[in-house]
């Protein structure tokens, strides 16, 4: 049995902080192919997966955009809402159906300068995702562009 993913809501937050962020979602659905947001456009939101496959990418000029990362069930889709100023450094797309949970950017802000203890906790999860993601986006790009690629037996 493998470790739980700390990137993933379960795992990263304790149950009181994420019944606390819970309070404040919204349920939505994305249909296959639907793009969730662009890179450069203003992140004013994010989501967690409930259901379906999201696939994060980057703009790559004169190409289609690279893939860099899949979440599934349980994932943050979307970081930049946490930092300024406040605008998509990737791109997301539904690949299947996506359920999801849908969080106002300004509504969390507000609950996490209300509550430092719960601030730091979702703070420092989202911090954990994007360590994750960055890794994952200079893999990916490595294999796609390098000469040699990573050099990562993964």
């Amino acid at each position: 049995m493998s470790t739980p993913s700390p990137t993933r809501i379960a795992a990263a937050l304790p149950a009181d902080h994420r019944a606390r962020l819970m309070e404040a979602a919204r349920e939505v659905n994305f249909a296959e192919g639907s793009r969730i947001f662009r890179e450069g456009g203003r992140a004013d939101r994010f989501w967690i997966v409930r259901s379906g496959t999201v696939t994060l990418d980057v703009h790559v000029p004169g190409r289609r955009a690279a893939v860099v990362e899949s979440l599934g069930a349980g994932e943050l889709v979307g970081c930049s809402w946490l930092f300024k100023p406040c605008t998509w450094r990737l791109g997301a797309e539904a690949m299947t159906p996506v359920r999801a949970y849908e969080f106002d950017a300004d509504q969390v802000r507000a609950l996490m300068d209300a509550d430092p203890a719960f601030g730091y906790a979702v703070g420092h999860w989202v911090g954990q995702v994007l360590a994750h993601r960055l890794h994952a986006t200079r893999i990916r790009l490595l294999d796609l562009y390098a000469p040699y690629g990573s050099g990562s037996a993964v």
